[in-house]
């Protein structure tokens, strides 16, 4: 007798080519996911602005960190693709920031501690999204792939802080405009890495505070406006370019060594949550004999703790299950 001939199943290049409706998947709008970008966008651009925070680690906490990078990476050799991958996170970042760097100043200003706790929070309930990748047993390598960001991240709090005169952005001469360029490849390749915060090294280089300063009140306010224009020009010029020379390093690492490269992730991811709380006591002048001692404030900090770890976690236990019912 002779078999009967079945279908031969879809290859799944194929299955990628057909309408959601034939493959089995229910993708979302391409507006839900634009949308949703500028969401994810939106945090990478606050964690920039918090000393301590990293805009990479907040990328790898939200699943997006493999496809900003290589869309970074590829800017050159896909442009249209990787344009439109960046366009919505970049517009969440600079939404993020226009809105949220004065509350945020102000929060750190006047109680940083609870500020601090809210998104470290968010942070702690979305490690479960970087651990799901490096699942098995660890070995020797992987624990060193760990441990030595862990050290770095921790080690920054020892870094001492550059002292600059009050509005020297102000009078920088070439080779000031030069330095900017080189500051803003710093700040933009550690805001790529998870885990090391640009915002703190350029607090540790002593550019923190005066180019905040600079946008919130002498940008705003219309003042030397042209002067402000060109010192963001040439920082942002510096970004561009730490962002694509560390993305192509990241994808490398990402591509040829993925478990150990996620070890790292998130070693520095964890070394950073003490170095961003002794970074946020230090900037607002606190010492141990100089903590607030009313129960309320410290109430407040456990209560916004737990409300980032809840909100965080919620998120994650929500992308799972669309996730499962992808599959199933």
């Amino acid at each position: 007798m002779e078999e009967k001939k079945g279908v031969a199943p879809l290859e799944e290049e194929e299955k990628e080519n057909l309408p959601p409706s034939l493959n089995g998947e229910q993708k979302p709008s391409k507006a839900v996911e634009f949308l949703a970008d500028i969401l994810r966008g939106v945090m990478i651009g606050i964690a920039f602005i918090i000393p301590g925070f990293s805009g990479g680690s907040v990328a790898a906490i939200l699943g997006i960190y493999e496809k900003l990078v290589g869309a970074i990476a590829d800017i050159f050799h896909q442009f249209k693709k990787s344009f439109l991958t960046l366009l919505p996170i970049l517009l969440g970042m600079l939404l993020g920031i226009a809105a949220l760097i004065y509350p945020i100043q102000l929060g750190l200003k006047h109680f940083p501690i609870p500020t601090v706790c809210l998104f470290v929070g968010l942070a702690v309930g979305g490690l479960p999204s970087v651990t799901e990748k490096i699942k098995g047993k660890p070995n020797w390598k992987n624990c060193l792939a760990c441990l030595i960001p862990l050290a770095v991240a921790v080690s920054l709090v020892f870094l001492p802080t550059a002292q600059q005169e009050e509005g020297f952005l102000f009078h920088l001469n070439f080779g000031g405009y030069l330095l900017l360029i080189l500051i803003g490849m710093v700040g933009s390749a550690a805001l790529v890495v998870p885990g090391i915060s640009g915002s703190m090294l350029l607090l540790i280089f002593g550019y923190y505070n005066p180019l905040v300063q600079m946008v919130t009140q002498s940008l705003l306010q219309g003042e030397q406006v042209g002067i402000c224009i060109a010192v963001l020009a040439c920082t942002g010029i510096g970004v561009l370019i730490g962002f694509f020379g560390i993305s192509v390093i990241m994808k490398y690492c990402l591509k040829k060594f993925p478990r150990g490269t996620y070890f790292a992730i998130l070693g520095f991811i964890v070394g950073s949550i003490p170095t961003v709380f002794y970074k946020t006591a230090q900037e607002a002048n606190m010492t141990f004999a100089t903590l607030p001692t009313s129960p309320g404030y410290w109430i407040a900090a456990v209560v916004l703790l737990i409300a980032g770890i809840a909100l965080s976690y919620s998120f994650l236990v929500i992308a799972r299950k669309k996730e499962k019912k992808k599959i199933s």
